[in-house]
């Protein structure tokens, strides 16, 4: 099972019969218990009875790199350890000075469960995506045991995008995909081999999307999540910024394709590669800059994982997780 990162206008759904259908569900980011903070970048799978979430490696983690944390009901949450111990000695050497493992992405394929992860320095595109799997992951299981698979996706200071923030992808097909991107030229795609996880050939990456900028501007775009629904591959996206505490500006938003390589437009027709995207969902009052989402598909009801910043916690980044209302158009759009 895979899991895992909508639209203002169009949709006969208004924001009270969504506020409403949210009370009805019962919200789970009033009542969620335990350790969900600091969360940062959550990517989400279920496995038995349990979820497990994954998360950017944050600086009070002590004994280990990309936390792992478990729940039975999405709402009471407990760690449950880490998927290293120690930076893989192959990172540090393709990229000095680093420091942490970033924005992890958890799938499962070919009998092994996959975790994608990011090596970089901030506001740096000298980046690599490396690759862990498992057998399981209960860490009380026979045979739970991460195993680095090494380099998945690098990038040089020469080219024009940044190997973080991947995301794994199956079509209608079974052919696999990985994107992965943040800011330069953007959202960016690759095949991938099922049977070794790593990529399928080296040809250019394609291009899912990017936002024009003035000459100097950053091109404020990141962390890439593919899903397919109905006749259409939805890829979401974070634009503005994280990473500054309550002052972040991050927001999520949408575009659809017949095709998982594009192009992908928002409600409005407008290309993402031209910087178009629906909004999926905002910051509040309380919580700013809701970003870095995954997606959780449990039966009928769709969630979207993400983290954001509590400014009565002093700008911590806190896992959020939020039911997805899909307008009679295909639309998507969160409910807080």
């Amino acid at each position: 099972m895979l899991a895992r990162r909508a639209f203002v206008g169009g949709s006969l759904l208004t924001l009270a019969a969504l506020s409403r259908a949210a009370q009805n569900a019962g919200s789970i980011n009033s009542r969620m218990q335990g350790d969900f903070a600091p969360v940062h970048d959550p990517c989400i799978i279920k496995q038995g009875d349990a979820y497990y979430l994954f998360c950017t490696t944050s600086r009070g983690d002590a004994g280990g790199f990309v936390a792992c944390r478990r729940s039975r009901d999405l709402v009471n949450w407990e760690k449950a350890g880490f998927a290293f111990v120690q930076i893989p000695e192959w990172a540090r050497e393709a990229v000095p000075g680093t420091k942490g493992l970033w924005a992890p992405d958890i799938s499962f394929f070919n009998g092994l469960y996959h975790l994608y992860y990011s090596v970089s320095t901030f506001g740096s595109n000298h980046s690599v995506i490396g690759l862990a799997t498992n057998k399981t992951l209960d860490p009380g299981a026979p045979g739970f045991e991460w195993v680095d698979r090494g380099l998945v996706v690098q990038s040089q200071k020469q080219d024009r995008f940044n190997a973080i923030d991947p995301n794994l992808f199956i079509d209608r097909d079974g052919k696999h995909w990985l994107s992965w991107g943040s800011f330069w030229d953007g959202l960016m795609l690759a095949r991938i081999d099922p049977a070794t996880g790593k990529r399928l050939d080296e040809d250019k990456p394609v291009q899912l999307a990017w936002r024009p900028v003035a000459r100097g501007e950053p091109s404020a775009i990141e962390a890439p999540f593919i899903i397919a629904r109905g006749d259409y591959c939805y890829l979401f996206a974070s634009f503005d910024f994280c990473c500054r505490g309550a002052k972040s500006t991050y927001f999520v938003v949408c575009g659809r394709s017949r095709e998982v390589t594009g192009p992908y437009v928002d409600a409005t027709g407008r290309l993402m590669v031209e910087g178009g995207g629906s909004i999926v969902i905002e910051g509040d009052a309380r919580f700013k800059a809701y970003g870095h989402n995954a997606f959780l598909r449990e039966g009928k009801r769709d969630y979207l994982v993400y983290h954001a910043y509590d400014i009565d916690n002093d700008g911590r980044p806190t896992l959020r997780i939020s039911p997805i209302h899909w307008t009679r158009d295909g639309w998507p759009r969160a409910n807080l």
